[in-house]
């Protein structure tokens, strides 16, 4: 068991640091490249742990024959014995004396993260009484789950205003170790936020006349450099509410984002910004309107169009064949159509197709007067093509290539008039 001194527990600003390599083992091996993993007597790399991404950075070292080796770190983990493994793409001899370093741009970034983390959290329990089940550091935002039913917005522009304002009071971000008892005297006191479940040892971060928790994460130094904060958006996931947040120049760039959006969407309505959200209701509303008209018109031109297509067909032997192929209606419009047809003229069946786009839709529809299933028929129809389709007794639908629309009317208008006047004879 290799058990790593984790320089960032002291000093989350330690970028550059020698170490001995003290284990390696390959980890796996795909299309021909190993994944090795290299334990270090002492790291200031980050492994994945507590919501918060590893590091990344590069190992130096000098191989047996003098050559400069620059290993990069692509991933960091801990194992269940609390050893940290350096994930890399070559080996390094045990023994071998290294100069790590740390990508200080993500690590910094993960540091405003976490540290603001902290501080929302902090807000949320003080302000709202919303303690944070769980906390997760992604590559673009973060989130933290509220262990609350509802958010208001007045309530998130509130929390937002108080961390910016304890953001812009660069307030100290100390970092100590108590012991076990302790700590639990402090939760017991109300000035510990929450205690992890292991013993031993436990590290303290806490934001000046803010927030006191325990952390095993890399942290700012005060609360300015944070950078500021910015939510993002919420979510209810199961019994919880999802808040999304950024930090630091994670939050310019999302500032930047909406800005760029919000100049281009008054550049297209031909208005100012700030009467974009009313410009865009009234667009809504119109739009739903239209849509409404849109819907009425189009069954009016339905009902219109089924009274022609009765009139231009003859009845054959006491039925109405009703067969058409519409190269400009979409499937929506000949669906209904096909009701408007056998709803309004009796003894009428109608084989519509919509060749509107790729497959085509056929829908089969009979007058209530009519006594056969028109999903069984057309399921029966369709089995010779190894097609699917199906409905009830009084309309049914399948999605058919072009090409073999015209050969199934056919067939399908053929099994109609035989089942319509063998049930004509019972």
């Amino acid at each position: 068991m290799v058990m790593s001194e984790r320089l960032y527990y002291s000093d989350s600003f330690l970028t550059n640091f020698s170490a001995r390599v003290a284990d390696i083992r390959e980890l796996s091996r795909t299309g021909g490249q190993s994944v090795w993993q290299v334990a270090l007597d002492r790291t200031a790399f980050y492994p994945t742990s507590g919501g918060q991404p590893h590091d990344q950075g590069m190992i130096r070292a000098t191989s047996r024959n003098g050559a400069a080796l620059e290993i990069p770190v692509i991933a960091v983990e801990e194992d269940e014995q609390g050893g940290v493994w350096h994930q890399t793409l070559k080996p390094l001899l045990a023994g071998t004396e290294i100069q790590g370093e740390v990508d200080w741009a993500r690590r910094f970034d993960h540091m405003q993260q976490h540290s603001g983390q902290h501080l929302l959290s902090a807000i949320f329990a003080r302000e709202m009484q919303a303690t944070t089940a769980s906390f997760h550091l992604g590559e673009a935002s973060s989130t933290i789950d509220l262990a609350v039913e509802t958010l208001a917005h007045h309530s998130l522009e509130r929390v937002e205003r108080i961390a910016n304002e304890v953001i812009g009071e660069d307030r100290a971000v100390t970092i100590w170790n108590v012991d076990r008892s302790e700590a639990e005297a402090m939760l017991a006191a109300g000035k510990l936020r929450k205690l992890p479940e292991r013993g031993g040892t436990i590290r303290l971060v806490e934001i000046a006349d803010c927030d006191l928790n325990a952390c095993g994460g890399t942290h700012v130094r005060s609360t300015g450099q944070i950078g500021g904060l910015l939510i993002r958006s919420i979510e209810r996931v199961r019994q919880s509410i999802r808040v999304e947040f950024v930090c630091g120049l994670r939050a310019v760039v999302a500032a930047h984002q909406d800005f760029s959006v919000l100049t281009r969407s008054a550049a297209l309505l031909s208005m100012p910004r700030t009467e974009v959200p009313s410009g865009i209701e009234r667009l809504v509303a119109d739009a739903k309107s239209n849509a409404k008209e849109l819907h009425k018109l189009r069954e009016e031109l339905a009902t219109y169009h089924a009274i022609r297509l009765a009139v231009e067909d003859q009845i054959v032997d006491r039925l109405r064949l009703v067969r058409r192929t519409f190269a400009e209606r979409d499937a929506e419009y000949v669906k209904l159509l096909a009701s408007r047809l056998v709803a309004s003229v009796p003894q009428t069946v109608a084989l519509l197709v919509s060749a509107h786009q790729e497959p085509s839709l056929l829908v089969l529809a009979r007058s209530g007067d009519l006594d056969f299933h028109a999903g069984n028929l057309l399921k029966e129809a369709l089995v010779s093509l190894g097609l699917r389709g199906g409905g009830s007794p009084d309309l049914a639908q399948a999605h058919v290539p072009h090409l073999q629309t015209a050969n199934l009317l056919e067939a399908l208008a053929a099994m109609v008039i035989d089942r319509v006047h063998s049930s004509a004879v019972k």
